[in-house]
């Protein structure tokens, strides 16, 4: 096949927004590891996004994909033009999202027979058929919905047919995120400044108020005053002044609070630590809650879509309402108190996702969504 992945951003240019935010979100990662994942099985692959800065090239090679950045104010133009033009060999439309320009590539598709999947990666994109874009969006052959509160918001609020949705995580790999030995994790410790009876707090995401971070602020205290050798790690960037408040939090809690800022490969992170932590307000299917538990982690997270997909309360670790950092810290206490809970949630959360999310089942899925006929 020769497939465009149609997508609002892909950042390049700069790595920061001005209060510190990383620019590159979880739906260009998903992106770019389809686009890869699709590449290795034999396909042809575009990336098609918005050109967002006058200094970042209008077409690229990154990884072997070929990126097409749009310019405004004409990126509806400039999509139908390259699609009969130098893209006019693409039979197959993988969009993320909704983003405006994509219509024009539906109505293409629509126009010469050639296929269309749609993929919502999170709730907030539920779209209502107001507007003639919207009812351009219910024309596509198929849908993905990343979890099964995506999935039934898309029926009962846009009226697509149940046939036509398929509910299909964006995957990992378990091989890369991988569980280690005792002696291998004691390992990574010191590679990384922990000592071996630490009881290490993981926070991989986004240093925003919507994932939570403000609940982890008011859990802490109290966790480290009864675990003096507990430590809270933060990876990833965010909000400047979020990021002030939690080194003020481990000056107030003996340097217990040690922030990474942002990585390229959490990997080794997710490894040496013992208890996984993501308190969202709202989540698509996050691909952090995924590579902690194939690392064997268990975890505590807001029983929110998505996060609700993943665990399964008691099983894999638990689940709390959001915002309620009193059931936030009950639990995670739980699991500081409990080495053996910890290790039964782990082998449960890792045996779950290799089961289930591993990119050797998730792409040969998305692979025969995309190639099905109309």
């Amino acid at each position: 096949m020769n497939i465009g992945i149609i997508i609002k951003d892909y950042a390049a240019g700069k790595q920061f927004s001005k209060n510190g935010v990383p620019m590159k979100s979880g739906a260009e990662f998903h992106a770019e590891n389809h686009a890869l994942q699709l590449m290795r099985l034999g396909h042809k692959v575009t990336i098609m996004a918005k050109k967002r800065y006058w200094f970042t090239k209008a077409r690229e090679n990154i990884n072997g994909i070929d990126l097409v950045r749009l310019h405004a104010p004409f990126r509806w133009l400039e999509i139908v033009i390259r699609l009969f033009t130098t893209h006019r060999g693409i039979d197959t439309f993988y969009i993320l999202g909704h983003p405006p320009f994509a219509v024009w590539a539906i109505l293409y598709a629509r126009l010469f027979h050639k296929r269309t999947v749609l993929a919502l990666t999170g709730k907030a994109e539920i779209f209502r058929q107001s507007s003639w874009r919207n009812r351009v969006l219910t024309k596509c052959d198929h849908y993905i919905a990343l979890s099964q509160e995506i999935h039934d918001s898309l029926i009962t609020e846009t009226g697509i047919f149940p046939g036509k949705i398929s509910i299909l995580g964006q995957g990992i790999s378990t091989e890369r995120f991988s569980t280690v030995t005792d002696k291998e994790k004691n390992i990574l410790r010191q590679k990384h400044g922990f000592a071996a009876e630490d009881i290490v707090l993981l926070f991989c995401a986004r240093i925003v108020e919507n994932k939570g971070i403000k609940t982890i602020m008011e859990i802490w205290p109290k966790l480290h005053n009864e675990f003096p050798t507990g430590k809270l790690l933060i990876a990833g960037g965010g909000q400047k002044d979020l990021i002030v408040q939690l080194e003020r939090l481990s000056e107030n809690n003996n340097n217990s609070v040690i922030m990474v800022g942002e990585i390229g490969d959490p990997k080794e992170y997710y490894q040496l630590s013992d208890i996984y932590i993501l308190p969202s307000h709202h989540e698509g299917l996050p691909t952090t809650l995924m590579e902690a538990m194939s690392c064997g982690l268990p975890s505590v997270v807001s029983d929110i879509g998505g996060c609700r997909d993943l665990i399964q309360h008691d099983i894999h670790g638990y689940l709390c309402k959001v915002n309620d950092s009193d059931s936030f810290y009950d639990y995670t206490r739980k699991l500081f108190l409990s080495p053996d809970e910890r290790r039964n949630f782990g082998k449960n959360a890792t045996s779950f996702v290799r089961k289930h999310l591993d990119y050797k089942m998730v792409i040969p899925k998305l692979e025969n969504i995309l190639q099905q006929d109309r």
